[in-house]
């Protein structure tokens, strides 16, 4: 009895040690943001009031005001949101083609490209910075939409044909004969049958490559020189100034900035985890 007693206490112990634990991890993880979050309703002077309040005694939406009354913060946004759709657009269109074509189709060349594509994504991107302003310079892209979209998509690319490859290749290819036996062809069993069921590697792919791009600062940094072609990221490195750093409208900025990604993987998360389960099965 006492044995079972000590077996069972021990049990509920460990829950509760585990539970303790992931509670610690959830409090570690979520209060710089709870912190960014209280910051950015405050003014510069009280972030930094002694000892810290995490609640801010006159609570001010001033800084958000600030953000959306002026029209270069404005366009900060409206960059991100042009350049992060664009890629996002064109990749899922190439990568659902890509996938498609290296999952139902043996062609010339087949496993060298898919060597390629498989190493483009063991290459860190910033040993590619220098080549790549070099490049675009010399293509005279330096400063425009065209330059962010390309380049972003070099490194989305291969992950949404390796992804997709890997969703098409857990589909029976009988679907495809199915619509080809009913007179349709192989372009017709793509978009009619096997996209719609592929949503969620679709979606998967599709909320990776916008997090990629809405979040880098690197590139967009280096491939623009105009305060009219900055994105989020780099606008927010802007508010730091030579003499003073706007703390409260970084805070908001920062805010508004992870706004879409969090809605994002809030609406589609059921997609999101099964489309990379799936794709995940079978290479």
């Amino acid at each position: 009895m006492n044995s079972r007693f000590s077996k069972s206490t021990q049990t509920h112990l460990a829950r509760l040690g585990v539970l303790l634990a992931l509670l610690l991890g959830a409090l570690f993880a979520g209060f710089p943001v709870l912190w960014m979050v209280a910051s950015s309703f405050k003014s510069n002077t009280e972030i930094f009031a002694y000892p810290p309040r995490l609640i801010a005694e006159s609570f001010s939406a001033g800084a958000y005001l600030a953000v959306f009354t002026n029209a270069e913060k404005v366009r900060f946004f409206l960059n991100s949101y042009l350049v992060s759709g664009m890629v996002t657009l064109l990749t899922l269109l190439v990568g659902i083609l890509g996938g498609y074509s290296f999952s139902r189709y043996t062609f010339f060349f087949k496993k060298p490209l898919n060597m390629l594509i498989i190493g483009v994504q063991a290459v860190p991107p910033i040993t590619l910075l220098i080549p790549y302003f070099s490049l675009i310079v010399g293509l005279k892209l330096h400063n425009s939409y065209l330059a962010l979209i390309l380049t972003y998509m070099v490194f989305t690319l291969s992950y949404a044909i390796i992804m997709m490859t890997g969703y098409f290749n857990t589909l029976p290819r009988e679907l495809d004969e199915a619509v080809m036996i009913d007179g349709g062809s192989s372009f017709v069993a793509l978009w009619s049958v096997l996209v719609p069921i592929s949503l969620p590697g679709i979606v998967s792919v599709g909320i990776y490559t916008f997090m990629l791009a809405w979040n880098e600062f690197l590139f967009a940094l280096t491939l623009t020189k105009t305060t009219d072609m900055r994105t989020v990221p780099v606008g927010i490195q802007l508010l730091m100034g030579q003499h003073s750093y706007e703390w409260n409208e970084m805070m908001a900025m920062s805010v508004l900035g992870s706004l879409p990604v969090l809605l994002l993987f809030l609406f589609f998360q059921r997609y999101f985890i099964a489309g990379m389960t799936a794709g995940s099965v079978k290479g």
